[in-house]
């Protein structure tokens, strides 16, 4: 008999020399106390979270934690049933209702999670016969949604406009076609040019969908992400995007002018097909997303962070994913696995966790530790993580 896990081998032989060197397991971290947004007990001591997507600190918000409390109370533990069938409560609806006032949008609809989104939208409106053409470092849940749905697949060079245009323009006359970008590259923390690249989707007859997942809630004046932030919000067809992120929960979402948008909540399978979030998740998503419509002074304080630790651990020699801050993603690029690995395991024992992200989620093969910044850090833990990525990255020779 063929053993169906041989495929993995390579990985399995990888991991556990990794794990022979003796450092501790960077994808098996187990949190046993959360004491806040930025700090957690991990393996008995307080360490201060940089690797978390708790960008806006929404997670512990008195009011959001209240409205959770209460909806748990009233509606129980969970719905049992697709939206389409016995799952749509009232909280479903007022998430839905704060989601199109943030965006000022017509149409909103609210997924099970965040790759669902993605998979759900993206497959539905692209399927055989069409075209979609997307950046090469896209998401894994983008590229899942091309193929469930079918869709004629062309990739393009990372953040490359001409690169873009060219595809575009090779694509037969008159066949359907659709541009998926991201505002916030997860990995590197980069934006895209959505303004050259929606104008010239638009010029070849292209929708727009772009996932916002890593900017909600503080790029731009209000906000939206990087397409509000470069004044093309209003060109976007599909904005896609999470509450595991900025809004602190769990779940995604679709926000859309289309006037046919509504039509999908029959025919996208991954929102037929699955159960909806439980009334509690929905009425803490919705309380959190109306509290960043007013949340100016925590995205002003998120980008200082954000500028202190990029110029912070440029200056102290290491290399960095991008030349300036563009977003609360500031990754630190190692030489090799073993080495980032190393250089985790020192952080975590000076009481700083990040994430160690390795191929193939990342671009180039690269190994990197991901910095996520959150509007709750202080001024005086941003400058403690410094002095620990200097202490770290000498004992393990990266600087």
């Amino acid at each position: 008999m063929t053993d169906l896990f041989s495929k993995f081998d390579p990985l399995i032989q990888q991991r556990q020399a990794l794990l022979d060197t003796g450092v501790e397991d960077p994808f098996n971290l187990v949190m046993e106390r959360v004491l806040s947004p930025t700090v957690a007990v991990c393996n008995g001591r307080e360490t201060i979270l940089l690797g978390t997507y708790n960008y806006m600190g929404m997670t512990f918000d008195p009011d959001v934690i209240a409205a959770g409390k209460q909806a748990l109370d009233d509606f129980g533990a969970g719905t049992t049933g697709s939206r389409v069938l016995n799952g749509t409560y009232a909280g479903h609806r007022l998430c839905e209702d704060a989601l199109k006032e943030f965006y000022g949008m017509d149409h909103a609809m609210v997924f099970s999670t965040g790759y669902q989104a993605n998979l759900g939208i993206i497959s539905t409106i692209a399927g055989k016969g069409d075209y979609i053409v997307l950046d090469i470092d896209s998401h894994a849940s983008i590229w899942d949604g091309c193929k469930m749905g079918d869709a004629e697949v062309v990739p393009f060079k990372h953040n490359d406009i001409e690169a873009m245009e060219k595809r575009l323009k090779r694509i037969p006359e008159g066949a359907g076609k659709l541009v998926v970008l991201e505002g916030v590259y997860s990995m590197l923390g980069d934006i895209a040019p959505l303004k050259e690249m929606i104008r010239i989707a638009k010029e070849n007859g292209a929708m727009v969908l772009v996932d916002e997942a890593h900017s909600m809630g503080f790029i731009g004046p209000n906000g939206r992400g990087v397409a509000e932030e470069q004044g093309v919000l209003d060109q976007v067809d599909f904005v896609i995007g999470t509450f595991s992120k900025s809004v602190g929960t769990v779940g995604g979402f679709c926000v859309s002018n289309h006037p046919k948008f509504e039509i999908l909540r029959l025919v996208c399978r991954p929102y037929v097909f699955t159960a909806s979030l439980p009334p509690s998740v929905m009425h803490t998503a919705a309380t959190s997303i109306r509290k960043l419509m007013h949340a100016g002074d925590k995205r002003a304080h998120l980008w200082e962070n954000s500028r202190t630790l990029h110029k912070g651990l440029r200056d102290k020699g290491f290399q960095l994913g991008t030349s300036e801050p563009q977003s609360a993603i500031i990754s630190v690029i190692m030489p090799d696995l073993e080495r980032g690995a190393a250089m985790w395991e020192a952080l975590l024992h000076e009481g700083l966790y990040v994430n160690l992200a390795r191929p193939p989620a990342t671009p180039a093969g690269m190994t990197l530790l991901r910095c996520s910044l959150c509007a709750e850090h202080s001024a005086e833990q941003v400058q403690a993580i410094i002095g620990m990525f200097e202490r770290a990255g000498k004992s393990v020779g990266i600087i």
